[in-house]
This record gives structure tokens, C-alpha cells and sequence, in this order.
């Protein structure tokens, strides 16, 4: 009987009580053999030892797989946030370097405009005096050209009178 487990001596208890012949008039109550029972009895108390030695070593191995598999978890998750708040943070700067950017363009457009217009007044204000400058060397020339006129007219009435 040293070799069986704690529950098929309890079962075989069980059995032995069960099968137990009645005692007469009184129907609760039986005849068992007392040295079986108390050695069946011994063998329990000589195995619980040991088997609740083994039920605290499984729970305590139990114990300590949770409370890692929970630090596992616990540093998952850190890890899952710190990416979180790196992947948050990089979109952030790309949407303030997008801001920037649009803002920029925005700014060289303005810029672009101003000076496409005072270069456009610029022009004109240099087409202008040149166009005046020109009227006047015109002017110039006509003046020059009407007095060079008069003087070979002049020089043909003196030839003419010669």
C-alpha cells in the first residue's frame, strides 16, 4: 500500500467503510477492521507530506511564472508607449516642419510679388527716361538739322548772289 497516491487510499477507505457490515439496530453505525482503517489512515498522514510539499512547489513555480510573465507585460507596455510617444513626437515635428514650409512658401510668394512689381517699376521708370531722353536727343536733331538747313540755305543765297 506504500506505493499508491493519496486519493486511491481515500477511495479504498471510502470502499471499506461502504462495504462495512451494519451493526444491529443500529443502521449508522458498522464494523470495520481497525487495523486496516488506522493503517490506511497512517499511509494518508505519510503521503500528505509530500504531496503538499509538491502542491507549494507547483504553486509557488506558478507564482513566479505570473510575476514574470507580468514584468514581461509591465515592460511591453513600457516599451509600446515609449514608441508611442516617439512616433506622437516625430509627428509633431513633421507637422511643424510642414507648418514651417507652407509658411515659407507662403512668405517667397509675397516676396516674389513685391519684387516682381518694383522690378516692374523699375522698368518703366527706366523705359521712360530713356524714352524722354531719346525725345529729346530727337528734339536735338531736329533743332540741329533745321539750323544745319538754314545755314546751307543761307550759303546757297550767298553762292547764288556771288
Amino acid at each position: 500500500m506504500n506505493e499508491q497516491h493519496i486519493e486511491d487510499i481515500i477511495t479504498a477507505l471510502y470502499d471499506l467503510v461502504q462495504d462495512a457490515r451494519a451493526l444491529p439496530l443500529g443502521a449508522d453505525k458498522c464494523i470495520l477492521e481497525r487495523d486496516k482503517v488506522l493503517d490506511m489512515l497512517d499511509e494518508i498522514i505519510a503521503q500528505l507530506p509530500a504531496e503538499l510539499k509538491q502542491s507549494r512547489t507547483i504553486v509557488e513555480s506558478r507564482n513566479e511564472l505570473i510575476g514574470q510573465a507580468r514584468r514581461e507585460a509591465e515592460s511591453i507596455i513600457r516599451k509600446a508607449q515609449d514608441e508611442a510617444e516617439s512616433l506622437v513626437s516625430q509627428q509633431a515635428i513633421y507637422n511643424e516642419a510642414k507648418r514651417q514650409c507652407i509658411e515659407m512658401v507662403e512668405q517667397t510668394k509675397t516676396h516674389i510679388a513685391g519684387l516682381r512689381k518694383v522690378s516692374n517699376q523699375y522698368m518703366d521708370d527706366a523705359l521712360r527716361h530713356t524714352e524722354e531722353a531719346i525725345a529729346q536727343s530727337l528734339d536735338d536733331v531736329k533743332n540741329t538739322r533745321t539750323k544745319f538747313q538754314a545755314l546751307i540755305s543761307a550759303q546757297d543765297s550767298e553762292s547764288k548772289e556771288q
